[in-house]
């Protein structure tokens, strides 16, 4: 372990979220086709029927990006405060943003193999970020 934390691991985190927030943009120009109005704020997802096919898959992109950030987060950080400073923790790291960024693309593109590369792309990078914290903390 080094004693100053690995800033590409930060970044990643911070980019991870900006992901969860981008991914609101399809599913707001989803509902403006849907014929939203502010009486839907009352019930967001009774207005699911009425988005077109793609925004339906806006919708389902933006749930998971929430599931995915849930899993990407906690090792991102695990990495970062056990001071992982390796090539490819923060290659992997700023990868992760980029899957999922490509992966909501596809998703509503309806581009379901490349969406399956992206989610599995990124839960390898996931993945590996828990590993090199594990192993960071059984080797101090």
């Amino acid at each position: 372990m080094t004693a100053h934390p690995d800033p590409r691991l930060a970044w990643a985190l911070l980019l991870a979220a900006g992901v969860v927030v981008a991914s609101l943009v399809p599913l707001g120009a989803a509902r403006s086709q849907a014929d939203f109005t502010l009486a839907d704020l009352g019930a967001p997802r009774a207005m699911f029927e009425r988005l077109p096919a793609w925004g339906k898959r806006a919708n389902w992109a933006h749930q998971n990006s929430f599931e995915a950030f849930t899993l990407f987060a906690p090792a991102c950080l695990l990495a970062l405060v056990t001071g992982v400073h390796s090539m490819l923790a923060g290659a992997l790291a700023l990868a992760w943003p980029v899957l999922r960024l490509g992966y909501i693309g596809a998703y509503v593109a309806d581009l379901a193999p490349l969406r399956s590369l992206c989610w599995a792309g990124a839960m390898v990078c996931t993945g590996v970020l828990y590993l090199e914290g594990l192993r960071a903390v059984l080797n101090s």
